[in-house]
């Protein structure tokens, strides 16, 4: 442990192991905006800081099982010379999901629907939950896949994730407030995760989409989101000085 903390090499591979798993994690936020915003108030902070936990726990949990990672992408059979290991089963499924599940949330704000399942507060709780667990599932996966190509020792893995999970508790509540306040940038959001699943679907079948052009599509599309609220924010300023 001491040699690893006098030594610039692992310092540099945690800075950037950290700054990768924020990145991956933006998904994870934009997600528990989108599916906490069903519960009440009160109960959506609450829900949103234990789907983090469940996911700092998650990805801890399977770096300690780093064989076990590994094994999931050993082949299991092939369809039409592609390749199917277990990861590409749980990636296929949870983009699937995920398209799903956004897309049922657009069609709702488009038909202007409010979709609260007709499900009590304890019940609704528990299901919210439920989608949370399951997309932990794919994403710490990434994550955790991500951890070990870029980093040799678990203990910098682990520590990464713990420090993105902590920037992403800090950032989540804000972010959600701001995604529900504006709906443009929640419908641009909930894109964002039909675009995510498109991206887990191809990589299960080996149409591997670069995730560097995934994040500068979303980086380009939200710097326009901005520049339209700063235009909207100012022409309301203006309406409202018009006597």
């Amino acid at each position: 442990m001491l040699e690893l903390i006098t030594n610039p090499a692992a310092w540099a591979s945690l800075a950037t192991l950290t700054l990768l798993e924020i990145i991956l994690g933006v998904d994870n936020i934009i997600f528990l905006s989108i599916v906490t915003s069903r519960l009440p108030k009160k109960l959506q902070p609450k829900a949103r800081r234990i789907g983090l936990i469940i996911a700092l726990l998650g990805r801890i949990l399977l770096l300690l099982t780093l064989s076990w990672i590994i094994g999931l992408t050993v082949p299991i059979f092939d369809i039409a010379s592609i390749v199917i290991s277990w990861r590409d089963i749980i990636l296929f499924v949870g983009g699937i999901f995920l398209i799903y599940k956004a897309s049922v949330e657009i069609y709702q704000m488009v038909a202007c629907r409010e979709n609260n399942q007709g499900k009590p507060g304890a019940a609704m709780f528990a299901y919210v939950l439920a989608q949370i667990f399951v997309l932990d599932l794919v994403f710490s996966l990434d994550s955790v896949l991500t951890a070990i190509g870029v980093a040799e020792h678990i203990e910098i893995m682990i520590t990464a994730i713990v420090i993105a999970i902590g920037v992403m508790m800090i950032a989540a509540e804000p972010i959600s407030a701001f995604v529900q306040k504006h709906s443009t940038v929640k419908m641009l959001a909930l894109s964002f995760l039909v675009l995510v699943g498109i991206t887990l679907v191809a990589d299960a079948v080996d149409l591997h989409i670069p995730r560097g052009f995934l994040y500068l599509s979303i980086a380009f599309a939200t710097s326009v989101e901005v520049l339209n609220l700063i235009v909207r924010h100012r022409a309301s300023k203006k309406t409202a000085k018009v006597p």
